[in-house]
């Protein structure tokens, strides 16, 4: 392998661990935000009391 692979293989290895936690990270909030407003549409109302415990 020469110089040039392995710089090119280095630079390419660095954009893909940079780059692929930000797109999980994306898909993943996305993915909680439609399971949230799913399971939001179909909960019922809950007492809005907040209870004392003093």
């Amino acid at each position: 392998m020469s110089l040039m692979d392995g710089i090119l293989l280095t630079l390419l290895n660095t954009v893909a661990c940079l780059a692929l936690p930000k797109l999980l990270a994306i898909m993943s909030a996305k993915r909680q935000n439609t399971i949230t407003s799913a399971s939001a549409a179909t909960s019922e109302v809950s007492n809005s009391e907040i209870p004392s415990f003093s």
